[in-house]
């Protein structure tokens, strides 16, 4: 597949379009979610197109109460077939032995980002075994997802599909609107801390 043509062509698409597209690539679809701002526009996109796909919710369990609850209204309004994937360790565990959530720069915080984020999401993928993967990364989010595009392929040879990736928030904002989605903006994510640091998932 030459993916640079591929980009090219996919960039003048709908986000629809694009879910289509990729659906016809593989029989294997998950989507992948965290329920953090803007996730609803990725899940409605895709399951309007496929109501059964997977959608694989990696929950570190430092979520916010608003988020968990605005994730259970999403669940339901959009009939999400959700596979939830959990840290092996309580958040209790954590407590004990690290401290709580070690800052950035602390030596057990790349342990942390392992237990809580990284380790559910690999067993994850490989439960499930995905050849396409829909995600909700957009550019300008980090540097690292400025070198990425709409369509990308890991070392894995799974076809990482991103369908709004070219697009602003304002421009989401609209979409949720016209579909009449939620958004929830008090999400926390323990791993990133700043907004614009990645959290290990993409770079695999």
């Amino acid at each position: 597949m030459d993916l640079v043509a591929v980009n090219k062509e996919l960039k003048t698409k709908s986000p629809a379009e694009i879910v289509n597209w990729a659906l016809a690539q593989g029989d294997k679809p998950v989507v992948t979610t965290n329920f953090r701002p803007y996730e609803a526009a990725i899940l409605h996109a895709v399951t309007q197109q496929n109501k059964d796909v997977t959608v694989v919710w990696c929950d570190t369990g430092y979520n916010t109460n608003k988020t968990y609850l605005h994730a259970n209204r999403l669940i339901e309004a959009l009939g999400l077939k959700v596979k939830l994937y959990v840290p092996k360790q309580t958040s209790s565990y954590r407590d004990a032995v690290m401290g709580g959530i070690p800052g950035i720069d602390d030596p057990l915080h790349k342990e942390f980002t392992q237990q809580v984020k990284l380790e559910p999401f690999q067993r994850a993928m490989k439960e499930n075994q995905p050849d396409i993967w829909f995600t909700n990364l957009r550019k300008g989010q980090t540097a690292f997802r400025d070198t990425l595009d709409i369509v990308s392929k890991g070392e894995d040879g799974v076809l990482k599909v991103s369908p709004f990736f070219y697009w602003s928030d304002q421009e989401l904002d609209i979409y949720l609107k016209e579909n009449q989605l939620e958004n929830e903006f008090k999400y926390f994510d323990p791993t990133k801390v700043l907004e614009n640091r990645e959290c290990g998932l993409h770079i695999q």
